[in-house]
Formats: C-alpha cells, sequence, structure tokens
C-alpha cells in the first residue's frame, strides 16, 4: 500500500467486499491495545464501510472477541489501494494491535488469536 501497487491488481471483478488485515498501529492518541482486535473506522485516505464495520463488530461481541474500533490519520491499507484502482467494493481494514512498524514489530499472542478468532466467526457467520 506504500507504493501504490501489488495484490490490488489481482482482485476478481465480481467482488463485492474486501477485508484487509494488517496492522492496528498503536500509540499515542490510539484506541487500539496489545491485547484486542484493532478496527479501523477511518484512516488517511477516508472512511470505511460503516455497515461493514457494524457487521464485524457485533461478530466481535457475539463471539466475546475483544476489540477496539481506532482511526489511523497517517496509514493507509490495501483495501483502500483496491478502491484507488477503480474496484467498486465495501472494504474494512483490521487487525491485532501492534507497536512499531516496517522493523521490528512488537505484537502480544491475544491480539493475534483474537484476529485469527474473528477472521474465522466473521467469514463463518451469516
Amino acid at each position: 500500500e506504500e507504493v501504490g501497487n501489488g495484490t490490488v491488481s489481482k482482485i476478481p471483478e465480481n467482488t463485492f467486499e474486501i477485508i484487509a488485515v494488517d496492522m492496528g498501529a498503536l500509540g499515542k492518541n490510539q484506541a487500539g491495545d496489545e491485547f484486542s482486535v484493532s478496527i479501523c473506522a477511518k484512516d488517511l485516505k477516508g472512511p470505511y464501510d460503516y455497515d461493514l464495520r457494524k457487521r464485524i463488530t457485533a461478530a466481535a461481541e457475539k463471539y466475546n472477541i475483544p476489540y477496539k474500533v481506532d482511526i489511523y490519520p497517517y496509514y493507509g491499507s490495501d483495501a483502500e489501494e483496491a478502491l484507488r484502482t477503480g474496484v467498486d467494493a465495501k472494504h474494512m481494514l483490521f487487525g491485532p494491535g501492534i507497536d512499531a512498524s516496517h522493523s521490528y514489530e512488537r505484537v502480544h499472542r491475544d491480539s493475534i488469536d483474537a484476529t485469527l478468532e474473528l477472521i474465522i466467526r466473521f467469514a463463518t457467520t451469516d
């Protein structure tokens, strides 16, 4: 996402939802923590799909998966890049809370476990 290319060119035409699973940045003025899934409401390029976010947070609540909704004013994702290239789909971003990026990234296992659980539960729930 940093250089504007990558897997987004390979998204099938009939895709109607895109969920990017990536790091949830932690730090001062961020809502996320190292134990939860960070669910992004908005980033540098604008808001994510509200209805899709509500479905994801509903799955987290239903299955007692710890999560925090956050914004990332200095961060972009592959989901946003897909829209930039012309993909017409609802889009969302979530992932484990991670301290630091592009170097020595630190993450707590609880956050990875919660993220994996949310992926599985969301993908297998109506």
